[in-house]
């Protein structure tokens, strides 16, 4: 998408938007199906049920949001991730005053991880594992998360909505755990991932409630 006020181009990982072209034949769903999106008989019965979604140009902003994950080396990343994640608001809003910024955040708290990056080559014969100090690390990543600015009404600078997302990853084929514990944020916390999704209910429904 572009933005209107500074004419720059970024990159979201979902936007809903009025199609400012032809919309192609790929929809959300044959997404989710090329990514391979393991869901359970009832989660694809709601997914299902979902509007049919297609992938179109980007004309008029409605909602955007951006995903980040903090896997791995969490202090070292924490500046870009502040700053991306920052970009992404005013990107949004300098397109679009009206549309609805989203950041979903994804923690790791896993004490060891294998980083892609560090074992290309060697992940089965030598694997070289990243080690962190848990649970300081991810506390470190989610009270940066927490400092991007958020707003309550239309004009004001900020995302409408926030959620953090921890989990317990290790990336070496164990499973991945969803963490609720702290530094996960509680349920009805402000940063909860079902408080952002009942946030963004209520604020599509009044702010779009005269679209078709």
């Amino acid at each position: 998408m572009r933005d209107f006020v500074h004419d720059r181009k970024k990159n979201l990982d979902l936007v809903l938007c009025t199609p400012s072209g032809p919309a192609t034949s790929e929809t959300l769903a044959g997404i989710a199906k090329s990514y391979n999106i393991d869901l359970t008989p009832n989660e694809q019965a709601t997914f299902e049920k979902l509007p049919k979604l297609a992938r179109a140009p980007v004309g008029s902003v409605l909602m955007a949001l951006e995903a980040k994950a903090c896997m791995t080396a969490h202090q070292r990343a924490l500046p870009r991730l502040y700053d991306e994640l920052n970009s992404s608001h005013l990107t949004v809003h300098g397109a679009s005053d009206q549309a609805i910024a989203v950041a979903f955040t994804m923690v790791n708290v896993a004490g060891d991880y294998l980083s892609p990056d560090l074992n290309k080559k060697n992940k089965q014969s030598d694997p070289e594992w990243s080690l962190h100090k848990q649970p300081r690390d991810a506390q470190l990543a989610v009270d940066k998360i927490k400092q991007l600015p958020r707003r309550s009404r239309v004009g004001d600078v900020g995302y409408d909505a926030i959620s953090i997302v921890v989990i317990d990853m290790a990336n070496d084929g164990s499973p991945v755990l969803l963490v609720e514990t702290p530094p996960a944020p509680p349920k009805g916390d402000i940063y909860n991932y079902e408080n952002m999704i009942a946030r963004l209910s209520g604020i599509y429904a009044t702010r779009f409630k005269d679209l078709g």
